[in-house]
């Protein structure tokens, strides 16, 4: 790849000044049904939070009451309701199209979804970027430029905005996402198509619970050009987690930006076992999975006693943002958290807002 295209294309990070935040609001069409009115309440909370610094945009398949309700609420940003969208879930970060600059002009990149390598129904969510554009979401000058055979999740994919994609081999290289490109095609499509320098995949394993595969959303997140959070090993040296996340140290340890500098690393507490009530299975909850809008860093908690520290780190990590501590326990009963339940677009993509 030349390197004419590293410097024309550039994937937006998550850090950088936003117009608005998207949600998919639970519907009882869905597997949030037997916990509905816990999830919208959920929803609802985040909702609020989100709309005190900055516009939302919901998209959902019919509105609810809880929906009813927030509209008549007043918020000092933008709320805005698109009825009507037809989806399979709510996971809005690995289904909605990813945003790009693209020789000066904003892009939105809407690669294949396919129910995290085919566990899920996947047939409406592979389409939502098109029925957000149809809606008249976005701007009049935003491309969105469709890449429909190459399967990416939004969650799996990390950046700098420096000329470096952070991923995991366990998602990257799983057989029933791009059975058709060896490793290298697939570094070498991740390279084009988000303009970067360089791919750094991890070995890391999956949380436990986590259906992903392992998106690094989950496990490490860029807060700045030369800042990476990440989930430390758990104190339990016989966790099912501890020899994985202690490779994982290791390597961001080992890792160089595109200037060859090492990354200024942010240890996050390990989420002690979490499970689900009525299951009993072991869900993935996880600090990594915050979300940054304008002004502020939405951090999801889980009613355990890692939450203080948690809040503490992430409040020096972030000491220009106001940190929203948001009980996720029932997000993660469907094994994702608030990160993979929203999706960012930067400055320039969304009117009439």
């Amino acid at each position: 790849m030349s390197d004419n295209i590293n410097k024309r294309r550039r994937f937006i990070p998550e850090f950088e000044p936003q117009d608005a935040v998207l949600l998919c609001w639970p519907h009882k069409s869905m597997d949030w049904n037997y916990i509905l009115s816990d999830i919208e309440h959920c929803y609802e909370q985040i909702a609020k939070a989100i709309l005190r610094f900055q516009p939302l945009v919901i998209a959902c398949i019919e509105p609810t009451e809880t929906l009813l309700h927030l509209q008549e609420l007043s918020f000092p940003h933008t709320l805005r309701i698109i009825t009507d969208i037809p989806l399979n879930d709510t996971w809005a970060r690995d289904t909605a199209p990813l945003s790009l600059m693209e020789d000066g002009k904003p892009v939105l990149l809407d690669f294949a979804f396919n129910g995290w390598g085919l566990k899920y129904g996947w047939d409406k969510d592979n389409e939502i970027a098109a029925s957000l554009q149809k809606h008249g979401v976005f701007a009049p000058n935003v491309v969105c430029r469709r890449k429909k055979d190459f399967v990416c999740e939004g969650g799996a994919v990390e950046t700098d905005g420096c000329g470096t994609l952070l991923t995991t081999n366990s998602v990257q290289y799983e057989p029933n996402r791009n059975s058709k490109l060896s490793k290298h095609e697939i570094l070498d499509v991740l390279k084009e198509e988000f303009g970067v320098e360089q791919v750094v995949s991890l070995s890391v394993d999956a949380m436990s619970g986590d259906d992903t595969d392992g998106h690094i959303d989950t496990l490490a997140r860029f807060c700045s050009p030369d800042t990476i959070a990440y989930v430390g090993a758990p104190k339990d040296k016989s966790d099912i987690h501890f020899d994985s996340l202690v490779r994982m140290e290791q390597e961001l340890q080992a890792m160089r930006n595109t200037k060859g500098e090492p990354y200024r690393l942010v240890k996050l507490p390990f989420v002690s076992p979490v499970y689900d009530p009525l299951r009993g299975e072991r869900l993935p909850a996880t600090y990594a999975n915050f979300l940054l809008i304008n002004g502020a860093v939405l951090l999801p908690i889980y009613d355990v006693p890692e939450d203080e520290e948690a809040i503490a780190v992430i409040k020096e990590t972030f000491p220009d943002r106001e940190v929203v501590a948001i009980n996720c326990f029932t997000v993660v009963r469907q094994h994702g958290s608030l990160h993979c339940i929203t999706m960012q677009f930067p400055k320039g993509f969304v009117q009439n807002i």
